[in-house]
């Protein structure tokens, strides 16, 4: 019956777990829906539908959405440079937006009466859900049982023990988020701003090897987008996992990012994002000898605004329309290469071209022989410069 059936954003972690099993108790035939935004692999794609089957889920659905995150949102935080706070990514709240899309499709295809989500009443991702759930699917209820019951970690661990149901202990302490554009993790030691988080906190999100040399990388850039990664054409989700992998050889993209939240507190989070960092860098790079100072000014100015509303949840507000109207004008000629050495945690970006570059020998060399103007040019220049200058220090004088 459509007045019974919910349509729940599940991860297969226990928050949402622990949804199912109230969700069920309160008379509802609970849908899953499992949105892969990056986070992911295939293993984990089955353990979920197993995990859903077995908490009694009446359908479950795995959706592949990493194309839509990146097409977008995630281009848009390349092309404007977007770092909250100047050093986090923003890894989550395209994602969150991408989730709660596909969860309300799916309950409008399924006649469901509610979608549900298991955030906290403490976090931004409840504003996230609810903001777009409202927007795309106004008619339905929305239930947050971990908001509304208010449960600890701790509670819903126990709660679900108590069903005979196992989830890994691990999940008790840290909350980690993984996806397309990186990891966040919560818990412990983040809830202190004085205390460090420790190397095993980032070990529960890299495997592999640890590289032992430094390692070049090209990546290639049409109109702001990455499209190749050491001459090899990729879509933007593989190239992303492709040089995520190798920063995360590389130690490359970790960080501790404080910040204010939508709801106005201060949050922490400890996070890994090495492939968004090492294209933030990359693309700023290129972007310094395609376009002038002034595009860069306002568009970088734009980037910043889009971030804000992009991690508040607004990404239905027109005016990220207009800014990615102007962000992709300013982007026509961010076209071209750069080059990037990693080694041992840190990354630089070595080189850069263009067929667009506007760094070119024949207009002047810096700090030696200009061929564009000569010195008369040149004083006659600082002489209207230093006019409002001087007229006010004439007028402090006189005073």
């Amino acid at each position: 019956m459509a007045d019974k059936r919910v349509v729940l954003a599940y991860s297969g972690g226990l928050d949402t777990s622990y949804c199912v099993l109230y969700l069920q108790e309160r008379g509802f035939d609970v849908i899953t829906v499992s949105v892969d935004t990056g986070g992911f692999s295939a293993e984990d794609l089955a353990a979920n539908a197993q995990r859903a089957k077995a908490l009694g889920a009446v359908e479950h659905h795995a959706v592949d959405a990493r194309q839509r995150v990146f097409d977008r949102y995630v281009s848009y935080q390349i092309k404007g440079n977007v770092l909250r706070g100047q050093v986090y990514p923003l890894a989550v709240a395209a994602e969150r937006v991408v989730q709660a899309s596909v969860v309300a499709e799916y309950a409008l295809r399924a006649g469901a009466a509610a979608v549900a989500h298991g955030s906290t009443g403490a976090g931004n991702d409840q504003v996230r859900f609810d903001v777009v759930f409202q927007v795309l699917c106004p008619g339905l209820e929305i239930i947050t049982p971990v908001r509304d019951e208010r449960l600890s970690r701790d509670e819903e661990f126990a709660a679900l023990q108590a069903r005979g149901v196992e989830i890994p202990a691990s999940v008790r302490q840290y909350s980690i988020n993984a996806g397309l554009w990186g990891a966040t993790i919560g818990g412990g030691e983040t809830h202190d701003a004085w205390r460090e988080v420790p190397d095993a906190v980032y070990d529960q999100v890299f495997s592999g090897p640890r590289a032992v040399e430094r390692e070049n990388v090209v990546v290639r850039f049409e109109r702001g987008v990455p499209v190749a990664l050491d001459g090899e054409t990729l879509a933007g989700p593989d190239l992303i996992a492709a040089l995520g992998a190798k920063c995360r050889a590389h130690r490359i993209g970790l960080g501790v990012h404080i910040g204010d939240t939508v709801l106005g507190i201060k949050g922490r989070i400890a996070f890994e994002a090495g492939a968004a960092t090492v294209l933030i860098g990359a693309h700023r790079e290129l972007e310094k000898i395609t376009t002038t100072s002034w595009q860069r000014y306002w568009k970088d100015q734009a980037g910043e605004f889009y971030g804000k509303l992009l991690h508040e949840g607004l990404a239905f507000e027109p005016a990220l329309r207009d800014i990615e109207a102007l962000i992709d004008r300013s982007q026509e000629r961010v076209t071209g290469e750069a080059r990037v050495r990693m080694d041992d945690g840190r990354f630089a970006v070595t080189g850069v071209r263009s067929p667009h570059g506007m760094m070119d020998r024949a207009s002047g060399v810096y700090g030696e022989l200009p061929e564009l103007w000569d010195g008369a040019d040149t004083r006659g220049f600082a002489t209207i410069a230093a006019v409002p200058g001087r007229l006010h220090r004439n007028a402090g004088e006189a005073g």
